[in-house]
């Protein structure tokens, strides 16, 4: 599921759970482990828990609530969900611009407040699952964050960014790597600031991601990449 969707086109956890439903028949026909390895913790759990059923949203629903973010900004939609959902905004992520904005979409779009279509419930799946988290000690980690935003730099990320420069209003743009040098080919910053701020985005996102396995018992917690004994035992039985 890594580069088989245009830029512009929408994707959803939603949809990514149905994608991987399709695809996991076709993977265990031929071998009885899968391995699905990512960040973004909504969209793994999408897998391992399933999510709730929500609309599908419009390209007019779609259009106008980005219009509103990119004509208000996070405030603008703020208001709004406090309008149409104020239950939701007492445990939404208010610094979150695209699950702030996804929420007014599934308001619109289905005429009911977002909170009332959440329902939390996992559902049951033909597979055993297991779970395991990368958590080095926090300075290594950041080390290693550092020091992979360097090596993207040295491989090509300043030059991928200018060729979508003229794309960067889509939502697929609007993530840490590419918002940083957007503002450098702006003009608000310069280069090494601009690297430094994809450095410590990057480092916010890991800490969000140690916040959400926090609130999870179910992962076996991994210190270094090199454990793969303790990998194989739970994978093996052993």
């Amino acid at each position: 599921m890594v580069g088989f969707l245009e830029l512009d086109a929408y994707y959803s956890a939603a949809e990514f759970e149905a994608d991987v439903m399709r695809l996991l028949p076709d993977l265990f026909a031929r071998n009885d482990r899968a391995i699905l390895c990512g960040g973004s913790m909504m969209y793994v759990d999408a897998v391992c828990r399933g999510i709730d059923e929500l609309p599908t949203i419009s390209e007019t629903v779609r259009s106008a609530c980005l219009e509103i973010y990119d004509r208000e900004g996070l405030d603008g939609v703020t208001g709004r969900l406090r309008a149409l959902d104020p239950d939701y905004l007492l445990t939404a992520d208010l610094r979150n611009p695209r699950r702030m904005v996804h929420a007014l979409e599934i308001c619109l779009e289905s005429g009911r407040p977002y909170s009332t279509l959440r329902t939390g419930t996992a559902k049951e799946r033909p597979f055993t699952i297991r779970k395991f988290a990368l958590v080095p000690e926090r300075q290594e980690m950041f080390t290693r964050i550092n020091r992979r935003v360097e090596l993207m730099m040295e491989q090509g990320l300043l030059e991928e960014a200018r060729r979508v420069y003229h794309l960067r209003h889509l939502n697929s743009l609007n993530t840490v790597g590419y918002k940083e040098l957007f503002k450098y080919f702006d003009g608000e910053w310069d280069l090494p600031t601009a690297i430094a701020r994809i450095q410590k985005n990057t480092r916010v996102f890991a800490k969000k991601q140690l916040t959400w396995l926090k609130k999870s018992a179910d992962y076996t917690i991994l210190t270094s990449p090199a454990d793969i004994a303790t990998i194989e035992s739970h994978l093996l039985g052993r």
